[in-house]
């Protein structure tokens, strides 16, 4: 009988501890338990780093559970519909993407946006279900970057004047086609005397960025320019001028930055990088969607702004605090 109720004792000091346990561990999921899961182009891109960097510190700041999801390639479209389509069958608060392509992923985020509020950032998608949508005003960054290369051109060449070429990434992103509209209303609007002799699309590989401007150079012989509109594309460029002893002879404008492009930059092989604000797209991309969760108003466009860096101010303050962003 003592034994008996020894062992009732010892079961029932321990369901005490369990539940406590329990509570305690219920405490720890309900601090996390509101989900906004991230979905990028492409998990390995420094670019898209900083982004999970801002977004991982929105979740540290606002007791968030932030999960970092992304294809392995901008390319791969169909991945990134598969991942959109799992995040929400996860029943997260607000989901954050940036799209890999405007066309495909239209319907995926229509469809989406059924059941939870989706926030956009970086790149457009054909849908009208976005509840708002942070990004560089990418139209305006292609003109800066015209006004980048028209200037860069004047200081080598004492005019502006001569053929110029632009190479974009990949076909239908978005905010790629966006930049490429906005450096060929500028150069129209502004540049009469640059002609621009090539319009280039590649594959998302920098490899591709090197080959092609291997052969823009070959083919156009007179080319005083090239704006390579994207990271990757970038440094592919940078590796074709330095390769054939091209750069200070043919100007390079770039478009967001990394190591390998501040070396460009310092060396003199980039004559200016166009550089976002990626951290503040992550970070205000997980405040904004968490926002939206409660009902809260936002904003339905948000422009995070873009800055043209040059030799003469990479060391800025400012420039500084761009080029180098925090990562973990």
């Amino acid at each position: 009988m003592t034994s008996n109720k020894l062992g009732r004792r010892a079961v029932l000091g321990m369901s005490a501890i369990a539940l406590a346990a329990g509570m305690l561990g219920a405490t720890s999921v309900l601090a996390q338990d509101v989900t906004v899961p991230i979905i990028v182009k492409d998990t390995t891109s420094f670019y898209w780093q900083i982004v999970l960097a801002g977004a991982r510190q929105a979740g540290k700041d606002l007791g968030v559970n932030v999960p970092e999801l992304g294809a392995q390639a901008e390319t791969d479209i169909n991945g990134q519909i598969s991942i959109l389509e799992n995040a929400v069958a996860g029943n997260p608060a607000a989901i954050v993407i940036a799209p890999t392509e405007k066309s495909a992923l239209g319907a995926p985020i229509t469809e989406a946006a059924k059941s939870v509020p989706i926030v956009g950032i970086d790149s457009s998608a054909d849908s009208e279900a976005f509840t708002s949508f942070l990004t560089t005003d990418n139209v305006q960054g292609g003109r800066i970057a015209a006004d980048g290369l028209a200037a860069a051109i004047e200081a080598a060449t004492g005019k502006v004047e001569g053929e110029v070429a632009l190479i974009t990434s990949i076909p239908n992103a978005g905010s790629l086609e966006e930049r490429r509209k906005g450096f060929m209303e500028q150069l129209a609007a502004k540049y009469p005397g640059l002609k621009l002799v090539a319009d280039k699309y590649a594959d998302g590989q920098a490899a591709t960025g090197l080959n092609i401007t291997t052969d823009l150079l070959t083919a156009n012989p007179n080319l005083v320019g090239i704006f390579a509109s994207n990271l990757v594309m970038a440094q592919g460029a940078g590796q074709a001028l330095a390769e054939n002893s091209a750069a200070g002879k043919v100007a390079l404008i770039g478009f967001d930055s990394d190591d390998r492009l501040v070396g460009f930059l310092k060396d003199g092989t980039i004559d200016a990088l166009v550089v976002q604000d990626p951290f503040r797209m992550g970070y205000d991309g997980i405040k904004t969607a968490l926002a939206a969760s409660k009902g809260e108003k936002v904003d339905a466009f948000v422009d995070t702004g873009a800055n043209l860096i040059t030799t003469a101010n990479m060391n800025d303050e400012r420039s500084q605090q761009l080029l180098n962003p925090k990562v973990n």
